[in-house]
């Protein structure tokens, strides 16, 4: 179910010439209404998905790996899960769940204790290569987490920018490369002017626009730009493996006590119901005979 992207669905990287820096700029307008039009998140919340996903993106986009990049924040506060993915295919999706009222405090006071922040990098195929990295709550906000977790664990030092408002989700990275390209001393004069990009700016203007606007006196090499899109590979084929994994018994029962199984797709809201007969055929046996003699 793959959406229509607007023209500022995109992703912009570039190569510094001059300085031992590659960056990129993400700008989701059509791919982030389609995840705020699923639910309506209350506002702190908005603003974190929205970075998240602007994050998701950047990262991904300097990753030669077929499969997914996740983001994950487990809560036991008002914040319970946040979710993104990025396919290698520069697809993205995104989900939350909370509790309550969300006060506009910190992403860690939001989490409460024992929240979590996770990476995963799940192969396309071979899903037992799974790879997890956990990202300290380092910092008050997704961008200064994430720019720890990149100095600490993979030692490259990274400058994200990331901003969300109801119409817009967008973000900057810039990262060190190791030392043989450019000048040594381009990294900090690079990350110093990446620190002036203002939050309206990474919004509202266009790549080209900020790019001018902050390195215009820098040789900059600029890519082809990528499309991002909002996708939910969700699939009655998938529900139904999910619910042969629950094995037949479960599902009679809520048969019995329902008359359907419905289930609803956290990302896309789209909904999946199976009757009597739909798990007859999944299971091969009648599954509310089975569930009405194990009462009995």
């Amino acid at each position: 179910m793959n959406e229509r992207m607007t023209q500022h669905d995109t992703l912009q990287r570039f190569l510094f010439d001059g300085a031992p820096v590659r960056g990129a700029l993400v700008r989701l307008d059509g791919a982030w209404q389609q995840v705020l039009s699923r639910r309506a998140y209350p506002q702190p919340l908005k603003t974190i998905l929205g970075e998240m996903m602007a994050a998701s993106v950047l990262m991904a986009a300097n990753l030669k790996f077929d499969g997914t990049l996740i983001l994950q924040l487990h809560g036991s506060g008002a914040l319970k899960l946040a979710v993104v993915e990025c396919n290698n295919d520069r697809t993205v999706r995104a989900t939350a769940k909370w509790e309550g009222e969300l006060p506009d405090v910190s992403v860690r006071e939001l989490l409460g204790q024992g929240g979590k922040f996770v990476l995963t990098l799940e192969p396309r195929l071979d899903k037992s290569q799974t790879w997890q990295g956990i990202v300290a709550l380092e910092g008050d906000s997704i961008g200064a987490m994430l720019e720890n977790y990149m100095l600490r664990s993979e030692q490259l030092e990274t400058s994200l920018v990331l901003a969300s408002s109801d119409a817009a989700a967008a973000g900057m990275l810039l990262q060190r490369l190791p030392e043989g390209h450019g000048e040594a001393d381009g990294w900090p004069r690079i990350q110093m002017l990446g620190r002036t990009l203002r939050a309206d700016e990474l919004l509202t203007l266009d790549a080209q626009d900020i790019l001018h606007r902050l390195f215009h006196e820098e040789q900059v090499m600029v890519f082809e730009r990528e499309a991002v899109s909002f996708n939910c590979n969700c699939s009655r084929e998938r529900v139904a493996n999910m619910l042969t994994m629950l094995g037949g018994q479960e599902v009679g029962d809520v048969l019995l006590e329902q008359g359907s199984v419905e289930i609803v797709c956290d990302y896309c809201n789209q909904h999946y119901v199976f009757d009597e007969d739909d798990a007859n055929e999944l299971f091969e046996f009648d599954v509310v005979a089975a569930a009405r003699e194990a009462r009995h």
